[in-house]
């Protein structure tokens, strides 16, 4: 019986994959209208479907009370309706909660809501697994399934507003405050549906988050980092994690295409809108990259950039072969760049017992998975040139 469950699921899935018809959830608005004329319908149908869509987060097209029944039949029949399944739900003892969704073809994401009293923020994923292969990221040994659409990007906002609304953590339509782009993947990877989701969450008839409120984090894709800045005004956060070219190439390979010369050239060429910073993650890796010798090349590195630093000690992943600094080490490093006028903060780490920490997420593989090589115990290096 089992076995005929998983094979119907599964045929279930090959059919969704294939099915080609426009994806309601990944239009903008005037996409939508330009449908919507199609069928005959008056102009103001599409931001009423939008709306539905974006900022009510409607599941599916029967919630669509105040669109008539044909037009609703005849929406079905032409277009379809991305919704994420809730696969597991997770809740840490420090209030963060870890979503996993299932995709319409059966893959397996996860974001995280991370509440605090002054912002609601939830970290978003944009690929299925992760390319880049940084050596101490769960995720990394997850390998690259697929990119997710901009439907199912906006649709893990629309899941969570609604989930905590039902949990009494906020009224609908939007509990959520901040939105960072920080979970499974590589953001810049998947730029074109990337750019699609965040134009429909900025969106006055959507949700409407602030530029101000977006954040994409991204380990150095340098040519689309200056492509995201000419065509969006939200903030760019940047995973840095070494001070020299060889730690870097050994914990990011991506650093062997776009060394940190070429990184740090396009984060000065970053346009400064409205006083945005870029901020720089660090991760601290006892004996790798913790040194005062590193604090003082970093802030070395970032000088005549408008920078913020955020510090996050390493939360273990077992067979990674990494480990955290101590409390000292970290709070040495913190003080070497505060007292080189370097704006720095340590980030405490969220939903731990849950795995939902950074570099935490992963829903396939982990270390024991074949398509990861055996990584050697890295040691701190001076600058070699």
């Amino acid at each position: 019986m089992r076995a005929m469950e998983a094979s119907a699921k599964a045929a279930t899935a090959l059919k969704s994959a294939r099915d080609e018809r426009p994806d309601l959830r990944g239009l903008p608005l005037s996409a939508l209208a330009g449908l919507l004329a199609r069928l005959g319908e008056r102009p103001f149908r599409a931001r009423q479907l939008f709306r539905w869509v974006h900022r009510k987060g409607a599941e599916s097209l029967d919630e669509m009370t105040d669109l008539a029944r044909p037009l609703r039949a005849e929406l079905a029949a032409r277009t379809r309706l991305t919704t994420l399944e809730r696969a597991s739900e997770l809740r840490s003892a420090d209030g963060t909660i870890k979503w996993t969704w299932r995709t319409h073809d059966g893959k397996l994401v996860e974001s995280v809501y991370l509440p605090e009293p002054e912002r609601k923020t939830l970290c978003l994923s944009t690929q299925v697994g992760c390319a880049v292969g940084c050596t101490f990221c769960l995720t990394g040994t997850m390998g690259l399934a697929r990119n997710l659409t901009a439907a199912e990007i906006v649709d893990q906002v629309h899941r969570a507003n609604r989930r905590l609304a039902e949990l009494g953590e906020g009224s609908l339509p939007r509990p959520l405050t901040n939105l960072v782009f920080m979970g499974m993947g590589e953001p810049l990877a998947n730029y074109r549906n990337l750019k699609l989701a965040i134009e429909l969450l900025l969106c006055e008839d959507g949700p409407h988050f602030s530029h101000r409120h977006v954040t994409v984090s991204t380990s150095g894709l340098v040519p689309l980092i200056a492509r995201m800045g000419s065509e969006t005004q939200v903030k760019l956060a940047v995973s840095l994690n070494a001070t020299t070219d060889a730690q870097r190439d050994a914990l990011m390979p991506l650093n062997r295409r776009y060394p940190m010369a070429e990184l740090l050239a396009a984060c000065r060429a970053f346009p400064a809108r409205n006083g945005r910073r870029i901020t720089f993650e660090y991760v601290l890796l006892r004996g790798v990259n913790d040194s005062l010798e590193d604090a003082r090349r970093l802030a070395h590195l970032l000088r005549g950039i408008a920078a913020k630093v955020n510090l996050i000690p390493y939360n273990e992943n077992p067979g990674l072969g990494f480990e955290a600094p101590s409390p000292e080490a970290v709070q040495a490093f913190l003080d070497a760049l505060l007292a080189r006028n370097l704006t720095a903060v340590v980030r405490k780490s969220r939903g731990l017992d849950i795995s939902a920490a950074c570099g935490q997420l992963a829903r396939e593989g982990g270390p024991g998975d074949p398509r990861r090589r055996a990584r050697p115990r890295l040691t701190s290096q001076a600058d070699p040139r």
